[in-house]
């Protein structure tokens, strides 16, 4: 993923904003501050055979500190068109190889409940459901209504 990507990006970012069940966000930000907020070494864009961008996949620090060196936040959003079609699947197994190549060894993430899509997803690439985290915020898209957030997290079997 590069700057090149940039307005696909941003549009599928959009696009699961306005579902309504991927992000407490409503708005994409800027390109800037995207890429300022993502690990450069771990974020991957799906093209089609015209390279139109079908989905991403991007990671973030969980901390600065030193023990947690080893722990990832990610995003994994699809195109609305190209949903169902193996485009997740593809990214996050992209994702894990990349990760684990970089000896990091836990992927984690919030999931909406309501989006079954996504948790099934996940738990196909080897998470699990580490809890829920109820009331944790409050979507501004839904007039302040409070959400639960399912914790999911992966732990590489390779790095010990």
């Amino acid at each position: 993923m590069g700057e090149a990507d940039a307005a696909a990006v941003l549009r599928i970012y959009q696009a699961g904003m306005d579902y309504g069940h991927a992000s407490f966000e409503s708005v994409a930000p800027s390109w800037s501050a995207f890429d300022a907020s993502k690990l450069p070494e771990h974020r991957y864009v799906a093209v089609d055979d015209h390279d139109t961008v079908l989905g991403w996949v991007t990671v973030s620090a969980v901390s600065s500190r030193r023990v947690y060196a080893g722990v990832v936040e990610h995003s994994v959003y699809v195109d609305p068109a190209a949903q169902r079609c193996g485009v997740g699947r593809v990214l996050l197994e992209a994702l894990i190889a990349s990760t684990e190549a970089a000896g990091i060894w836990t992927i984690q993430s919030g999931v909406f409940p309501e989006n079954t899509a996504s948790l099934a997803l996940h738990r196909r690439a080897g998470f699990r459901v580490v809890g829920v985290r109820e009331r944790i915020g409050q979507h501004a898209m839904h007039g302040g209504w409070w959400r639960d957030v399912v914790l999911i997290e992966r732990r590489s079997p390779h790095i010990t």
